[in-house]
């Protein structure tokens, strides 16, 4: 199994903290958040390798890369145009073979057991193409925040609704099978985003798997404070 972890977004909400370092590898606790996802996707013997891309300040983040014991498992792709979410997945679909992928979106700090999560994905529902993270959000307003059926597979997304029923988020944490190429080759555009885009085609064949340890999106500097409190 491959994993593939977005890192090219700009970070505009955490300045001036990403006006000299990307926001995938700003630090938590003084360890960069790349790192954690590192630790994560390689403390499972399932993960052959993994694919980072990046766009902003792509030297920083090679630069962290060689840094890590696993930099032979580590590859990395520069976007000069940025292709959203899901187009980078589809601009990058020769890397994975046909095996199931990892798709994270990275400027989450996050703690949970890959294999858990993988053995959720292999004991999916029948006809459920995507295994999605979710969480217990103190923001839902600023999440989409997912209902599910009594298999625990997404019947309703509220993409940054307010006031939205509940408080179960999306956490942008996946496993989607091969299969996916073929949607994302249907829509016939270069630029896709995953969560407006992708996730409503799949609604009814989206299984979850809930987080019960810890899932943030530090992406505002109030929720990166909240981040480096967790101790």
């Amino acid at each position: 199994m491959k994993a593939f972890l977005l890192a090219a977004g700009l970070g505009t909400r955490l300045r001036p903290l990403t006006n000299e370092i990307p926001k995938c590898i700003v630090p938590i606790n003084g360890k960069p958040l790349l790192g954690y996802w590192f630790d994560i996707l390689f403390e499972s013997s399932a993960i052959e390798s993994v694919l980072v891309n990046t766009h902003y300040l792509p030297e920083k983040i090679e630069g962290f890369i060689q840094t890590n014991p696993f930099q032979n498992k580590i590859q990395t792709v520069f976007e000069k145009k940025l292709l959203g979410t899901a187009g980078s997945l589809l601009k990058n679909e020769s890397f994975f073979d046909n095996d199931p992928i990892i798709l994270v979106h990275a400027d989450n700090y996050s703690i949970f057991n890959l294999d858990e999560f993988i053995h959720a994905h292999e004991n999916r529902p029948v006809g459920c193409e995507i295994t999605m993270m979710t969480f217990k959000t103190d923001s839902p307003e600023s999440c989409g925040i997912v209902e599910l059926d009594e298999r625990q597979v997404v019947k309703k997304i509220y993409e940054k609704k307010r006031n939205p029923p509940g408080n179960l988020a999306n956490g942008a944490v996946y496993i989607v099978e091969s299969s996916i190429f073929s949607f994302l080759k249907s829509l016939k555009k270069e630029k896709i985003d995953f969560s407006t885009e992708v996730l409503p085609g799949f609604i009814n064949r989206i299984y979850t798997f809930y987080n019960k340890n810890y899932h943030r999106d530090i992406g505002t500097p109030v929720s990166y404070q909240k981040a480096q409190e967790l101790q």
